[in-house]
């Protein structure tokens, strides 16, 4: 029924005053706030505490005497002020979060109430086993689910992020070799991988070789076939790649290099796009992290919370990090550690960390599973991929797509500045989306690609919500083709205009000083 069957619609002015500013700064909803040591000073205080009585110190002297110069705020003020700021911030439950590789995905609230529930939320790492059997059941739940998904032998569960699960399958490999007496220190590293991977195998002690990509994005065989040796442990290989791209060979790949006495190990962080269809451990891999924040829709959160489990071949189970969940033959769980692993389990490389994991990311991750069935994550796979190929054929007329001749893409859509008018960047196409309401998308990764833009829309995304950022990439990118200037000082509708970059970055300002102290300093 339509309310208003004239069609007349009240017109309004401008907003704020006749010459755009306010006495107070801000544009109606868009506050402009101020940074908190502005707000409050060291001299007040926002809440009233009695004095302490007199005591004799217990600290040995090391008691701090001066004065440690934080602001004094009410509690309101406090309140008012991060909640000012957050909603500056854009977040996934805002709009589509175009960041390549990352795979921001909408993050189900029915996982959310599991994971608040009594004996998952307040679950403590030191409980006794037989109070917390619920979520050791859970967690043993949940690595079966990983495993059956991967078609891999076992998994740990241990590892906080997916940086930490790569180090940990590093430290399985490197465990087995030293196991069979063998001194291999070489990791290959195909240039489509992601950067950690490099730096995993640096920082486990190994030494890094590039392998290069094939035109079309894909890892070269022939070159790692004739680069395999005596020296090399292994190969770190991103499937699929940081190109968009599936690797075709790599079950090839896999048999070449354990032909040659090494392993393999996949960053798994773009298994949203095989998820349901592909079973890597059928591909020959012997180790690979799960972001249960990508694939498996926990959230991304200001840097965590994070896990990275890590599933295993059986030729690298023996070795793989503990703590782990074992179900006894009575049907209750206990926790497998250095104390109790016994025969069965003594090669172990060691522990990632104290405990057993995110209890909280567990838990979202398993009803995600569980919600979905097998169907519906077969469904995620085949809509994440409809998806990057929609925003990828939608826009290829506009922005260059240099690996769209080589067959469809997977989770994401990789364009390049190529053609863009003289002087205009990546950079500034990524500052214009901020004026239309978006985060940007990766920049200039991979690194294979000159002035790199990728975007991964991930399935949560509908078809109204694509066309939407399809077409303000397009003007964006339209603009920087017939060569706008104004672009070159986007963003202009932000809290904050465009950095210069390059000073913030030799030059960052990171510690707050008054004007008076400020100015002594200079």
């Amino acid at each position: 029924m339509t309310i208003n069957q004239s069609g007349w619609k009240p017109t309004m002015g401008k907003a704020g005053a006749p010459d755009g500013e306010t006495f107070t700064g801000n544009r109606a909803l868009m506050l402009e706030e101020p940074l908190i040591f502005e707000i409050g000073g060291a001299d007040t205080t926002g809440v009233d505490i009695d004095p302490p009585a007199a005591h004799e110190s217990r600290l040995g002297g090391l008691e701090r005497r001066s004065e440690i110069g934080l602001p004094g705020l009410s509690e309101p003020e406090t309140v008012r002020h991060y909640t000012r700021l957050s909603r500056q911030n854009y977040a996934i439950d805002l709009g589509l979060f175009p960041l390549g590789s990352c795979t921001m995905k909408h993050n189900p609230r029915l996982n959310e109430r599991l994971a608040r529930l009594p004996g998952f939320a307040d679950v403590h790492p030191l409980a006794p086993v037989d109070t917390v059997q619920g979520a050791l059941e859970l967690i043993h739940e949940l690595a079966h689910w990983l495993v059956t998904l991967t078609g891999m032998h076992s998994v740990a569960m241990s590892p906080k992020a997916g940086a930490h699960g790569e180090l940990c399958g590093i430290l399985a490999i490197r465990a087995a070799l030293d196991a069979r007496g063998d001194s291999r220190k070489v990791i290959l590293v195909p240039e489509s991988a992601h950067g950690t991977n490099p730096a995993t195998a640096a920082f486990a002690g190994f030494t890094v070789e590039d392998i290069p990509a094939t035109a079309e994005g894909r890892v070269d065989l022939k070159a790692l076939e004739a680069r395999l040796g005596p020296d090399v442990a292994g190969v770190m290989i991103t499937n699929p790649n940081t190109c968009g791209l599936f690797e075709r060979d790599m079950k090839a790949i896999s048999d070449a290099v354990h032909a040659a006495g090494g392993f393999v190990y996949c960053d798994g962080a773009n298994f949203n796009a095989i998820v349901g269809r592909v079973r890597p451990g059928d591909l020959g891999i012997d180790a690979m992290h799960i972001n249960l924040h990508k694939t498996f829709s926990t959230p991304h959160g200001g840097g965590g919370p994070g896990s990275g489990p890590v599933v295993f071949s059986e030729a690298l189970s023996p070795y793989a990090p503990l703590p782990f969940v074992e179900k006894a033959a009575d049907g209750s769980f206990r926790i497998v550690e250095e104390e109790t692993a016994e025969e069965h389990h003594g090669d172990s490389f060691g522990r990632m960390t104290a405990f057993h994991g995110q209890m909280g990311m567990f838990t979202r991750a398993l009803s995600y599973i569980l919600s979905h069935g097998a169907d519906g994550l077969r469904q995620v796979a085949e809509d994440a991929v409809l998806n990057a190929n929609y925003v990828l054929r939608s826009l290829e007329d506009v922005l260059e797509a240099p690996f769209g001749g080589s067959g469809p893409c997977m989770h994401e859509a990789l364009f390049s500045d190529a053609g863009l008018a003289d002087g205009f960047t990546t950079l500034d196409i990524a500052k214009a989306l901020i004026d239309e309401g978006y985060h940007p998308m990766t920049m200039y990764f991979p690194l294979v690609v000159h002035g790199a833009m990728l975007v991964e829309p991930t399935e949560t995304e509908s078809r109204a919500a694509l066309d939407q950022f399809i077409g303000a990439l397009r003007s964006v990118a339209e603009r920087a083709k017939s060569g706008d200037e104004r672009l070159k000082s986007a963003p202009h509708f932000a809290p904050r205009r465009r950095l210069d970059e390059t000073l913030a970055a030799r030059k960052p300002v990171l510690v707050w000083r008054d004007a008076p102290a400020a100015d002594a300093a200079e």
